[in-house]
């Protein structure tokens, strides 16, 4: 079977890279790897790079999963928002690097990282679940009201709007974009300097600071468990 999450440390830095098809389905199996992964990434002291493949991050959730039954559906959208929340508490820096489209829960963990990277080009990104017919889950609703600007979120949530790159910087789901030719040099030059924090003050920083959101996040799981199944 096939390495649905690679794994590389190199001078510090844990790289974890997608490889679940052309658009990185997230399936259970995906999470269980990527939850692996980040606590290999913890025992190694690492600063995280979680990236997918030249010209995608993620489409979202297994739709074979998600369309399986309510059940099925249910638990693998827990497992997704209990993964974001693991990202947005994790003790070392999380750089989520896009090298192109991200969509749905794609686009959600670019919302969990702590810097996000972003290719310029003819990519989408956002979170299109109204638009597939999908109410969405008060956990996206949460993360997304936190970490995207407010005319954006209601656009994005609301709306189903999927931005192009430069729209989507300006949204709030990258910190930095750049042209493909540049991708590599700025992931490494990001991984780079977040390697020279005080990784005791950036744990204990983030955690203040995302005190609440997490505490929405911890709420909204379990509404989500109630209210979906």
């Amino acid at each position: 079977m096939s390495e649905l999450v690679a794994y590389r440390l190199e001078d510090g830095v844990a790289t974890l890279t997608l490889n679940n098809g052309r658009v990185n389905a997230l399936s259970p199996a995906v999470f269980d790897e990527l939850n692996a992964a980040l606590d290999r990434a913890e025992q190694d002291r690492a600063v995280v790079v979680l990236r997918g493949q030249p010209g995608v991050l993620s489409g979202g959730y297994d739709l074979k999963v998600m369309n399986a039954g309510p059940q099925q559906a249910v638990a693998l959208v827990t497992r997704g928002s209990s993964f974001s929340r693991r990202l947005l508490a994790h003790p070392y820096p999380v750089v989520v690097a896009c090298s192109g489209h991200a969509i749905a829960k794609g686009a959600f963990l670019l919302l969990s990282g702590d810097y996000r990277i972003g290719v310029d080009g003819a990519f989408r990104i956002g979170l299109n679940e109204v638009q597939i017919g999908m109410t969405m889950h008060q956990a996206g609703i949460e993360l997304a009201r936190d970490r995207l600007r407010g005319s954006a979120f209601q656009r994005a949530v609301i709306n189903a709007e999927l931005f192009e790159p430069r729209t989507a910087l300006e949204a709030g789901f990258f910190d930095r974009l750049v042209p493909v030719e540049d991708f590599e040099d700025a992931v490494r030059e990001a991984a780079a300097q977040l390697k020279g924090l005080n990784m005791l003050a950036h744990r204990n920083t983030k955690l203040k600071v995302r005190q609440a959101l997490l505490e929405a996040l911890d709420q909204a799981i379990e509404l989500d468990q109630r209210h979906l199944g």
